[in-house]
């Protein structure tokens, strides 16, 4: 294929760990000689700059937590009363992963679509007209947009780019909307109401396009996630191995050398410090889990923002507490890890070899992605309802004891190696690339 340069441009909300899992592919993109711009808002400029890329700040400079409190009017609580009246309810971040048959109804789906509708509106729409003018003027050839920047799928149908939907979890969410979809399309036409349409029309019409499926899916889609744990798609993928990055990171004196005891990594993302209602654990819990295993013959490393580090009433001599530790510079060495199944600890266990545990309740694929982590012997998942501190020790203590749960994690390893590396998938984005853009 005749070489080209590609103009890429990123878009993602400014949510720090959304970001930085594309950065390895932002940067296989600009070194095979590719053009690369970020865009997100104001909040992440620092962010994008320190990890050496060209950031584009868009939208205004209210937080985005802000926006999405302000996102909570009357009629978004009548959604949410509504939809409490049609059966039993989870919280509504994980019921889109519900794929059981009796919760596939029309009212259900619908009303959970008007949901997600007001939540990515809040995410996106400070954003969409100063993303849609600086992509009019730097004419990207493809936009590549995290799952929840939509504001990017506006944008490139605006200019007639090529675009991907880039996600790492199991994609919940894809599937979601093709049953969505699918029972649309089973009411009479006058029936079949759609937010997610309806909002992304509504934008893309103020630029002479309109709406197409594909503002949801994307083009296509780049998936970090391991092969065996793919849900089936009818949107074309591109595997991308995933490479750890951790923002600016330092290695502490203390990992310097191996530890005296088997070492234990308990992380909770950044949610934890910023999710609010959405933490993976309460300080009631946490204080359960460091109780529970404090007469462990083990070193526990805990990562928990100083504020909360100081409501804990008691840290046992066998933990270690710390605002924050790159993921990749510790795994390497640990026996375990407890996490709230966040797609960075994930991989990086797997990478690793290291046996892993979910707890907690922040990520929507958590659980299914936990049963299948558990299906290929590599760790152990424990349901939000029955989370507690014994639970958790019981399933650490066999992760530590039974050496196959390590063998499990090794094989999952190989499959991760099989994936192409972000430098290896440069060449099919750039053939996706002349295939799809309009321009």
């Amino acid at each position: 294929m005749e070489e080209l340069t590609v103009r890429v441009l990123f878009v993602t909300w400014p949510w720090q760990t959304h970001f930085q899992p594309t950065v390895p592919l932002a940067w296989a993109l600009q070194t095979a000689g590719h053009e690369v711009r970020v865009a997100s808002g104001p909040e992440l400029t620092d962010v994008i700059t320190k990890s050496g890329l060209t950031a584009v700040p868009v939208g205004s400079d209210v937080p985005v937590l802000q926006k999405l409190s302000e996102t909570f009017s009357p009629e978004h609580q009548e959604i949410v009363d509504t939809l409490e009246k049609l059966g039993p309810r989870d919280d509504l971040l994980f019921e889109f992963a519900d794929n059981r048959e009796e919760m596939l109804t029309w009212d259900r789906m619908r009303w959970l679509t008007r949901y997600l509708a007001e939540i990515l509106k809040g995410m996106n729409d400070s954003m969409v007209e100063d993303l849609v003018e600086y992509s009019r003027w730097w004419k990207p050839d493809l936009v590549i947009w995290d799952w929840l920047s939509y504001a990017g799928s506006i944008a490139a149908t605006a200019v007639g780019a090529a675009h991907a939907r880039i996600h790492a979890e199991i994609d919940v969410d894809a599937r979601f909307r093709r049953n969505f979809v699918r029972v649309r399309d089973e009411q009479s036409p006058e029936a079949r109401e759609d937010a997610m349409a309806d909002w992304l029309g509504g934008w893309v019409e103020k630029y002479g396009k309109s709406f197409s499926e594909d503002m949801v899916s994307g083009q296509f889609t780049i998936d970090h996630m391991l092969g065996s744990f793919h849900l089936e798609t009818n949107v074309p993928h591109v595997a991308v191995q995933y490479v750890p990055y951790n923002g600016t990171s330092v290695v502490p004196d203390w990992i310097r050398q191996d530890p005296a005891k088997r070492r234990v990594l308990a992380t909770f993302g950044v949610s934890q410090e910023k999710g609010g209602d959405y933490q993976a654990f309460s300080i009631e819990q946490l204080q359960d889990m460091l109780d529970s295993l404090a007469d462990l013959d083990i070193e526990l490393v805990v990562t928990l923002p100083e504020q909360l580090q100081k409501e804990l009433e008691r840290v046992p001599d066998n933990t270690r507490l710390v605002e924050f530790v790159p993921l990749h510079t510790i795994i390497p060495s640990c026996s375990a890890v407890i996490h709230h199944g966040g797609v960075p600890a994930f991989l990086d266990s797997i990478a690793h070899e290291v046996p892993q545990l979910f707890v907690g309740r922040v990520v929507p694929d958590v659980e299914e992605r936990g049963e299948r982590m558990e299906q290929a012997g590599a760790g152990l998942s424990i349901p939000p309802a029955e989370l507690s501190g014994a639970r958790i020790r019981e399933s650490l203590v066999r992760l530590l004891d039974e050496p196959a749960f390590r063998e499990g994690a090794a094989r999952l390893r190989e499959e991760r190696f099989t994936q192409p590396t972000p430098a290896e998938a440069v060449r099919e984005l750039e053939a996706m690339v002349e295939r799809l853009r309009s321009r």
